[in-house]
């Protein structure tokens, strides 16, 4: 079997176009980049989806635990709290469990067992804790003359927010957030090895490299493919994230601008 041939069998299997059996022998290289390449779609799909909607619930968390309401305050802060002190490894297993109890008396919740959505939404969830702390310490360290010279103008409520505060904290935030976005990409590996089920052997990159390290009993090849692809994925969320950072810092001078520096997690 020529490598193109093999492409045009495995490069959309991980979401159920193509070949619907696995190699079962030769498990070549172009076997194994495609396969792996494959699974990556669903890796895109979480850590997309989950940064786009947890950017929204993140601000709105940020927002609310600096309120000087308690009604507002005290759930963001517990909300931040509970996602930010417990691993997401253990918050699959929980979710999983929780929507299939609910599932069994509600039939709606039959979709969250499943990980395309049920583990969507711990993702969500997790990023916008995490975020949500992010841009609350940015809205800390907004200089008290931003907001001084907002009032001067005479603006208050939503305007003040759009004009200032929220600009303001993104381009504070931003540096910090991308390191998030790039953790969140990374974390999405742990989707398949948590709670929620393989469904027809369709998982991600990290279960087709697992499958490959489990046939050939060699991880030395599967696993740097896996390491290559995700290193790709993290210079292209790099590259994004630094445009919308000079995008954001546009009005300040060269030498005042903040410097994007990856400073990875090592424990989450």
């Amino acid at each position: 079997m020529s490598c193109w041939i093999t492409i045009q069998d495995y490069a959309l299997r991980s979401i159920g176009i193509g070949e619907r059996l696995l190699p079962r022998e030769d498990y070549t290289l172009c076997q194994q980049f495609t396969l792996i390449g494959s699974g990556m779609i669903w890796n895109i799909y979480f850590g997309a989806l989950a940064l786009i909607a947890g950017f929204f619930f993140a601000t709105a968390l940020a927002v609310g635990k600096n309120s000087q309401s308690r009604w507002l305050r005290k759930p963001a802060e517990w909300f931040i709290f509970v996602f930010r002190g417990s691993p997401l490894f253990i918050q699959f297993f929980f979710a999983y469990f929780l929507f299939l109890s609910l599932k069994q008396a509600v039939p709606f919740f039959s979709p969250f067992t499943s990980a395309w959505l049920g583990a969507l939404v711990v993702l969500f969830f997790n990023t916008a804790a995490y975020s949500g702390e992010i841009f609350y310490g940015a809205l800390l360290s907004i200089p008290k003359g931003d907001t001084e010279a907002a009032d001067a103008y005479g603006m208050s409520g939503w305007s003040r927010f759009k004009r200032v505060v929220f600009p303001t904290m993104m381009r504070l935030a931003w540096p910090a957030y991308t390191n998030e976005a790039i953790f969140l990409f990374h974390a999405t590996t742990l989707v398949f090895f948590s709670g929620f089920p393989v469904l027809r052997q369709r998982g991600d990159a990290l279960y087709y490299a697992s499958y490959f390290a489990d046939k050939t009993f060699n991880p030395f090849v599967p696993y740097p493919i896996l390491a290559m692809y995700f290193i790709i994925l993290t210079l292209i969320i790099v590259g994004l994230f630094g445009l919308i950072n000079k995008r954001l810092n546009r009005h300040l001078p060269q030498e005042a601008r903040a410097k994007m520096r990856f400073r990875p997690n090592i424990i989450r």
